[in-house]
């Protein structure tokens, strides 16, 4: 499929103003949802959010990017594409799906190349009922002190306890313990937080707005960091119930993973954000996937997680040693070559013209 580089941005600021420019140039309103903060270069940020069909339409199809902030590098370049592509658009609409651009849901993580909120927060994590105690995860807390050493790069000690964890238990129980999710330390990986977000209760509020007319829902949610490099994982993204996933398999493929059977490069996961559409637009069959690009091996893409972590917690960081560990995590969620930004785009607009399909289907 030929698309143009230009799609993809080396700045939030830069992808806000192609998308909000994409959406001017198709005759599109943009919905800007304004964070309370601004971003790396002073610029602000915002969750835009634009609609592309009828207001009124019973068939609605959400793409959604930068759940994870810096993983929007991505998830931009592919919403961008499809605002351009006249083709595409003509079919949703021919079809009577209503197709809703959520543009940055963690833009401040996508601003400040991180993957977390400003609140430290993994967004995917934080969709909890905080009225109730929350999960716990035992696995992390053994490691917690040996994911944040006192000094990056990790001393030849601490290198020798992460192999030595790794050799005993398995590379996919250490992914699990590290990316599970935990509520326990604030300032630690994959922290689900202790109360909402901004970016969970903008969300939520975008749904209420866009969502209540729907009687079919389709959401895919743009990521990467899981799996090879420029294959995009379809990871089925509802509860766990047999209706939704066969329903998925049958708009997708019979190559849907899940996380309810193992399926999955994802561990079992809990307050995730899809389940926001549950909740906020309950008269709507769901369907979603969680569309996971690959790009590096799973040591590669904790260390760079690790790395960032640890810089947020020294700010005194010598400035090359700051610059290197951004790039480290730039590499860990984008790939920078025209390969795999061509994969991305065309598996992209596969799975939305599926989605499309399946949502019309009587």
């Amino acid at each position: 499929m030929n698309h143009h580089p230009t799609d993809f941005s080396s700045s939030y600021a830069q992808a806000r103003d192609k998308f909000l420019r994409a959406a001017q140039a198709a005759g599109l309103t943009v919905d800007a949802n304004l964070h309370p903060l601004t971003g790396r270069d002073g610029e602000a940020l915002a969750m835009d959010v634009v609609l592309d069909g009828d207001p009124n339409a019973h068939c609605l199809l959400v793409i959604s990017s930068a759940c994870h902030g810096v993983e929007g590098y991505c998830g931009s370049g592919v919403q961008i594409h499809a605002l351009q592509n006249t083709a595409w658009r003509d079919a949703a609409r021919a079809q009577g799906v209503a197709v809703l651009y959520i543009h940055a849901l963690n833009p401040h993580g996508f601003s400040h190349v991180r993957r977390v909120t400003h609140e430290n927060v993994d967004i995917n994590r934080n969709f909890q009922d905080f009225s109730k105690p929350l999960p716990d995860n035992p696995a992390y807390r053994e490691i917690h002190d040996l994911l944040l050493p006192e000094v990056w790069p990790p001393d030849a000690a601490n290198a020798q306890a992460t192999a030595q964890y790794i050799a005993e238990r398995g590379m996919k129980a250490f992914q699990a313990a590290v990316s599970q999710g935990q509520h326990e330390f604030p300032e630690g990986l994959f922290f689900g937080g202790q109360a909402p977000t901004w970016s969970n209760q903008t969300l939520r509020a975008v749904l209420q707005k866009y969502g209540q007319q729907a009687q079919r829902m389709a959401w895919i949610d743009l990521h990467t960091g899981l799996g090879p490099s420029g294959v995009g994982e379809r990871i089925f993204a509802c509860a766990d119930d047999a209706a939704a996933y066969t329903r998925a398999k049958t708009w997708w493929g019979q190559g849907i993973t899940s996380i309810y059977d193992g399926s999955s490069a994802s561990p079992f996961l809990t307050g995730l954000m899809w389940m926001a559409a549950y909740q906020e637009c309950p008269q709507a069959e769901y369907t979603g996937i969680a569309l996971e690009y690959g790009t590096q091996a799973p040591d590669q893409v904790i260390y760079a997680l690790r790395g960032d972590h640890w810089l947020h917690l020294h700010p005194e960081a010598p400035e090359a040693l700051r610059q290197q560990i951004k790039q480290d995590l730039m590499d860990a969620f984008y790939v920078d070559t025209d390969a795999w930004r061509s994969q991305i785009v065309e598996q992209a607009m596969d799975a939305m013209h599926q989605a499309v399909t399946g949502l019309s289907a009587a």
